[in-house]
């Protein structure tokens, strides 16, 4: 009985150490007598019992790592406190067991040398606005270094930078003073802009004002001028018009009996407005004039039937 349980545990051992399950997304590292032998992938798997032996367990996920937060000098002796977070994977598990005896750790000081490096060759306000450049940097050497160590360093990133608190007070002071400035431009702009609109207001409105009187008197003088042709036609109408009177028969006779009323009625009127008596010169003229005009009436009037 004893023997037989011996002999169950001796199997039951026996089992475990023979048959293994990978769990996926991780790779095993298999020794035999010591030395590397395999790699185990993911599945059931077979172990030869005393004379191999699982050594190294590696996952193949990704994996973050916090990276320790450290003070690191700019260019311009500034001490930042500056701490981030890398995110690596494993791709070769031999070498990520061979490699390095702490691949880890390796990583974590690598990354806060290259860091201290990175940003000693940049000034203050750089390292604020170069972080993508930063990071790339980081990233890039702690790859090519983590090579050798079965590891892909994947992105590094920064996750806070920290200057000390006097410097903290100087650049918001310059951020306050900047803003200002900036406010004042812009006023100053607004103001100018007004200025100007103001300007061109006025310039637009004299010249359309302008343009409207010169357009009034352009009317007023074409009207003038079509106002003295009216007229200017129609004296000349009028003046053919007598001509042409004259010019028929009796027509020189009835102007010169016009004439003569027109003379005697001046004279009448002259002798009624002023108590002075005007006698023309020559008395003859009124005599020649009163007599054409009878002599003009009597070849008018109707002779006997």
């Amino acid at each position: 009985m004893e023997i037989a349980l011996i002999l169950a545990v001796v199997a039951g051992i026996f089992i475990v150490q023979t048959f293994k399950i990978v769990p996926q997304q991780h790779a095993w590292v298999v020794e035999r007598l010591g030395k590397y032998d395999r790699t185990l992938t993911p599945g059931l798997k077979f172990v030869v019992p005393f004379i191999e032996r699982v050594a190294y367990k590696h996952s193949l996920k990704e994996v973050p790592l916090d990276v320790p937060s450290q003070v690191c000098i700019t260019k311009d002796n500034t001490q930042l406190q500056v701490d981030g977070i890398i995110y690596f994977q494993v791709t070769d598990p031999m070498r990520a067991s061979y490699g390095s005896s702490n691949y880890v750790l390796a990583i974590t000081q690598l990354a806060q040398t290259l860091l201290r490096s990175v940003i000693g060759k940049m000034e203050l306000d750089k390292t604020f606005e170069e972080r993508d450049a930063i990071n790339a940097s980081v990233v890039s050497a702690l790859d090519e270094a983590a090579a050798n160590w079965g590891v892909k360093v994947l992105r590094y990133e920064i996750k806070d930078l920290t200057p000390p608190v006097e410097i903290l007070r100087a650049m918001q002071a310059q951020i306050t003073a900047e803003r200002e400035t900036r406010a004042l431009l812009a006023a100053s702009d607004g103001r100018k802009q007004e200025q100007i609109n103001l300007a061109t207001g006025e310039r637009e409105a004299s010249l359309a004002r302008s343009v409207g009187e010169r357009q009034a008197e352009i009317n007023k003088a074409q009207g003038e001028a079509a106002a003295i042709t009216a007229v200017a036609d129609a004296t000349a109408d009028a003046i053919r018009k007598i001509a042409a009177a004259i010019q028929s028969p009796g027509g020189e006779q009835a102007v010169q009996l016009k004439v003569a009323e027109k003379a005697v009625d001046a004279y009448g009127q002259l002798a009624q407005k002023n108590n002075t008596m005007i006698v023309p010169g020559h008395m003859g003229e009124v005599s020649a004039l009163i007599g054409t005009a009878m002599a003009l009436l009597k070849g008018k009037a109707p002779g006997p039937n």
